[in-house]
């Protein structure tokens, strides 16, 4: 599969803005008359295509391929060396916190499938043992590798009245592995609701104390931001091999398996970074659209987190694109179109037919031609690769989200304001996730279905649902601000406190348990649901993790703040030296 090479031939739009001010005047060929519309002022993007041209990287030696190569068969003989359960299991945790691994999942699946068969046979005494760490250890990677194993491990440091016992909060590792543990938990699983607790309130009181173990409370702090199931593998790490150089069970080995190995795979993401930012360089709309975010690198980092595998370049590159096309046309609807304008448009998405666009203004036709380009361009390397015609589904994906557009723009306009549950049955579509997610599915290297292919028809798998619900959410946390700001349709907050009469800080304290019980039903769902591939459902996760990340502390897609400019720079740019 290509993908990035066409250059799309579109028109120029006429347009005559002032980006400092909220309001500009455009003409367009439907009306005569000039159109007062709005402007969110956003800013002009950080990483222009000349620099990210210029992006060179040293590691793509031959020699360092070679001791690339040498240092995996090396930990590949670890595997056969290490015999101690405990051992094994830090060792599995240590390849998946350094970003590694992908590369050993026969020796990662063959070790948790031998684990998983002890445990059930009564052989194996590191489960339900009197070490915490270890039993907490052992519960969360074999759930994270989808082992329905039971929470009831944990009984055995609850006193008998069900309460954890306070001689578990002077082991700070074992409460931190249980704290971490407790994240996999599925609907109805109290037990692990309560280890959460207990967890995290003795864990807080751990870093206030004076004379700590700095690393130690470096690693509960970064926990407690963002719990380690809920982040990305390749985000983290890059976080991880600074706190792994100073661990007193560094092995050599894996540090320097890990530099190499993130440095190598950086140059690859540079190398899909350019072409994708050529494309965009290409189209022109960036330029031509001054009302709408430019954000190819953001666009970018967000299929880094959700597809890191150095193979998977197509898939990131194109997903990119789709990304900032979503990016454009989300600015058509929230800011610059009129009501008359985004009806037409939202028709001629339904119709799907270029001859559906007379009525369009010319800015309108090239966000439409881009779309539809994009879209035949996926459609035919699926054909050519897969055999399957698949345009029907990219149409839905991408319907679907201008009719969500389009009745968040009717509510705009009409100042009307949806109640809470009203909100979210349109927003986990307007979000955007679902349209990705379908594209998704056709571009990873999972085979097509017949009877997945259903689902699309008709609906959404729950898995996207569930990865979606957390995206909107988690969305609406980091942008509600912004968006009161430039005056958007009440999002999930402001809909809460008006139905609700509550604070703001209550509203969100509620969208964050919302999350928490998505994430069990999502948990759930990778659990004991056999529909679709586990490399989809991993997907639809990372999207979720990667919406927490980019989220955290602002509209990390928008506002390109230090903090995201920061890991931009750590993860695309900067080598580990």
């Amino acid at each position: 599969m290509h993908g990035l090479e066409t250059k799309f031939q579109l028109a120029t739009p006429k347009i005559s803005c002032n980006s400092n001010k909220t309001l500009c005047m455009a003409s367009t060929n439907v009306l005569n008359d000039a159109i007062v519309r709005r402007s969110a002022n956003y800013q002009k993007p950080v990483w222009n295509d000349d620099y990210i041209q210029s992006l060179s990287n040293a590691y793509v030696d031959k020699s360092l391929e070679k001791r690339h190569d040498e240092l995996k068969r090396e930990v590949r003989m670890m595997f056969d060396k290490v015999m101690n359960p405990l051992d094994q299991l830090e060792l599995i945790d240590i390849l998946q916190g350094l970003g590694l691994a992908y590369h050993f999942e026969d020796q990662i699946k063959r070790t948790s499938e031998s684990l998983y068969y002890n445990i059930n046979n009564g052989a194996e005494n590191i489960w339900c043992c009197d070490n915490l760490y270890a039993t907490a250890l052992a519960f969360r990677l074999l759930r994270q590798h989808r082992y329905h194993v039971s929470s009831d491990c944990f009984k055995n440091f609850q006193d008998n009245m069900g309460n954890f016992k306070a001689t578990n909060i002077e082991n700070i590792e074992g409460l931190l592995s249980l704290y971490e543990a407790s994240y996999l938990s599925i609907e109805g699983e109290t037990l692990l609701d309560e280890a959460k607790c207990f967890a995290s309130k003795h864990l807080k009181e751990f870093v206030k104390n004076e004379g700590c173990d700095a690393s130690m409370v470096k690693k509960i702090i970064h926990s407690l931001e963002i719990p380690l199931h809920w982040r990305l593998p390749i985000l983290e790490a890059r976080w991880f091999m600074d706190i792994y150089s100073k661990s007193s069970k560094m092995n050599p080995l894996l540090l320097e398996l890990a530099k190499l190995n993130f440095n190598k795979v950086q140059a690859i993401y540079q190398d899909d970074l350019k072409l994708a930012s050529r494309w965009w360089s290409n189209i022109g709309l960036g330029e031509k659209f001054s009302f709408a975010r430019s954000r190819l690198v953001e666009s970018f980092l967000w299929n880094v987190g959700v597809a890191s595998e150095p193979h998977l370049r197509y898939f990131r590159r194109m997903s990119a694109a789709l990304y900032q096309l979503i990016t454009m046309v989300d600015d058509v609807y929230d800011v610059y179109g009129t009501i008359e304008e985004l009806e037409h448009f939202t028709n001629a998405m339904e119709r799907w037919d270029t001859n559906a666009l007379e009525n369009l203004p010319n800015y309108m036709k090239m966000c439409f031609l881009a779309a539809y380009n994009y879209v035949n361009e996926i459609a035919f390397d699926v054909l050519k690769e897969k055999g399957f015609y698949i345009i029907p589904y990219l149409k839905k994906g991408w319907v679907d989200l201008c009719k969500a557009y389009m009745k968040e723009a009717k509510w705009y306009h009409s100042g009307y304001k949806p109640s809470f549950d009203e909100y979210l049955e349109n927003g986990w579509v307007s979000i955007g996730g679902p349209n990705v997610l379908i594209h998704n599915y056709f571009m990873g290297a999972n085979p097509i279905k017949m009877e997945e292919l259903t689902c699309f028809e008709q609906d959404y798998p729950n898995i996207v649902y569930l990865s979606q619900m957390i995206f909107r959410l988690t969305g609406d946390l980091g942008t509600c601000s912004r968006e009161i700001r430039v005056g958007d349709v009440p999002k999930s907050i402001e809909c809460y406190m008006n139905e609700k009469g509550v604070s703001e800080s209550e509203a969100k304290e509620h969208v964050r348990s919302l999350i928490d019980l998505t994430w069990k039903k999502m948990n759930e769902d990778i659990l004991t649901s056999s529909s679709f591939p586990h490399s989809f459902k991993e997907v639809a996760m990372n999207v979720a993790r990667m919406s927490l990340w980019m989220y955290q502390f602002a509209d990390g897609h928008t506002d390109q703040d230090p903090v995201t400019k920061d890991r931009i720079a750590s993860l695309l740019i900067e080598p580990v030296l």
